[in-house]
């Protein structure tokens, strides 16, 4: 996937975000169904997910209980970054790190802690005017089979393997695949991407990374 590192623009503090619009923030009034920390979890019964995308069925993975993240680490990109826990603005997107702490990544704390049943999200800025290239700056060269783990407060380390790296326009944000439920331990991984708009300031797509839980560490 191609990342428009050439149009990057440092312009400022409200150039760089464009991480969420409106249409990053739908789907979240489903997650409020799914209180956190849930019951305790059967061993899952299927790899796969009408919500998500398409991929080979692989031995399950027993779900996790409830877990704070701490720290995500992505090896083919070189990520080794601290996990905050967000929930929402006021205006009903969702919070992420401030500019000036672009290396941080967000958990939204509001859905299932990675490891958990149901996709659990993290996301992390492409880039900012305090720092240039920012902690999510590479995700779009991910490729499936690729990984990416979570550790977590109970010193168990989530570890989960890509299945879809996808580019898709903000105002068609996939709600449904991003933030519905699955029937085991999903991941995404969300930061802006594609051309950058100068007269709004912000990137036009969002690009979003597609894992599963294959293994726990720890």
């Amino acid at each position: 996937m191609r990342r428009a590192d050439d149009q990057r623009r440092w312009l400022g503090p409200a150039a760089a975000l464009g991480l969420l619009t409106a249409g990053a923030a739908m789907g979240l009034a489903g997650w409020r169904s799914r209180a956190i920390p849930p019951p305790p979890e059967p061993p899952t019964s299927a790899s796969g997910s009408t919500a998500g995308p398409t991929r080979p069925a692989v031995a399950p993975v027993r779900p996790l209980p409830y877990s704070l993240p701490v720290r995500v680490g992505i090896p083919a990109i070189e990520v080794s970054a601290r996990v905050v826990p967000l929930g929402e603005n006021p205006d009903g997107t969702v919070a992420v790190p401030p500019l000036w702490q672009a290396y941080l990544t967000s958990w939204f704390d509001e859905g299932p802690a990675p490891g958990q049943r149901g996709p659990a999200a993290l996301f992390g800025h492409v880039d900012s005017a305090f720092t240039g290239p920012a902690v999510f700056y590479k995700l779009g060269d991910l490729r499936p089979g690729e990984i990416v783990s979570v550790t977590r407060a109970d010193h168990r380390i989530a570890v989960f393997s890509i299945d879809k790296v996808a580019m898709v326009p903000k105002d068609a944000f996939p709600s449904r695949a991003v933030y519905g439920p699955t029937p085991d331990p999903q991941l995404r991984l969300i930061t802006c991407g594609g051309p950058f708009d100068d007269s709004t300031r912000t990137y036009l797509d969002n690009v979003i990374v597609f894992a599963r839980l294959t293994a726990v560490g720890g």
